[in-house]
């Protein structure tokens, strides 16, 4: 989504293969409605993240990552949000990220609601969205043309978009998914939504 001049927004970082970024998905629009912002959501690649920063998957992590799988799933519940761990896990999501910038260019809902589609297909339904082929198939169950998606995906334009948009990303400071900016104020971490909540009604510290 373009936003429209002196509106205000929060910017969505997140990757395809986040549980926190999926959590944080399905609630970061109806926070910022409530303040009459606007949400901007930008996919990014973790991995590429990683190396830059020096980390690794959260789920690798010794003691960590058996914390973390607990956490999911506990916040599955708490929030009312399907979710289960995907047999893959985590996966590649370049392919996500590209269909979800081609379709930006042309419209932003329908890029918001494969965004949603794909994630809720790979968290709750246990859909492989490394697979090209799945991905597709989200996008054309959105009435996406399969032909003309196929033929983007293949595009060094789309595949160059991805690659700023992460590196762009990674300039402003983003290390994880979700993250946010509000204001110019970074926030990282699903669990860091209600300090974005406050800094919204006003309450900077």
């Amino acid at each position: 989504m373009t936003a429209r001049p002196q509106e205000k927004i929060v910017d969505f970082y997140f990757d395809f293969s986040s549980p926190y970024g999926y959590f944080a998905s399905t609630r970061i629009d109806d926070l910022a409605a409530g303040f009459s912002r606007s949400v901007i959501w930008k996919p990014i690649l973790l991995g590429v993240v990683f190396k830059e920063t020096d980390m690794r998957p959260l789920a690798d992590i010794p003691i960590k990552g058996d914390y973390a799988k607990h956490d999911w799933e506990r916040m599955g519940r708490m929030m009312d949000v399907p979710y289960r761990l995907p047999s893959k896990f985590p996966v590649a999501t370049q392919v996500a990220a590209r269909t979800f910038y081609w379709l930006d260019d042309r419209d932003p809902g329908l890029a918001r609601l494969f965004a949603k589609s794909a994630y809720h297909a790979y968290f709750a339904e246990n859909v492989d969205i490394s697979l090209p082929a799945a991905v597709v198939d989200i996008a054309i169950a959105l009435h996406v043309d399969r032909a003309e998606l196929g033929q983007a995906l293949q595009n060094p334009a789309i595949k160059e978009r991805l690659r700023t948009e992460t590196m762009t990303a990674i300039g402003k400071g983003v290390f994880g998914s979700p993250f946010f900016f509000v204001d110019g104020e970074p926030f990282w971490g699903s669990d860091r939504m209600w300090m974005v909540k406050k800094w919204m009604q006003g309450k900077n510290w």
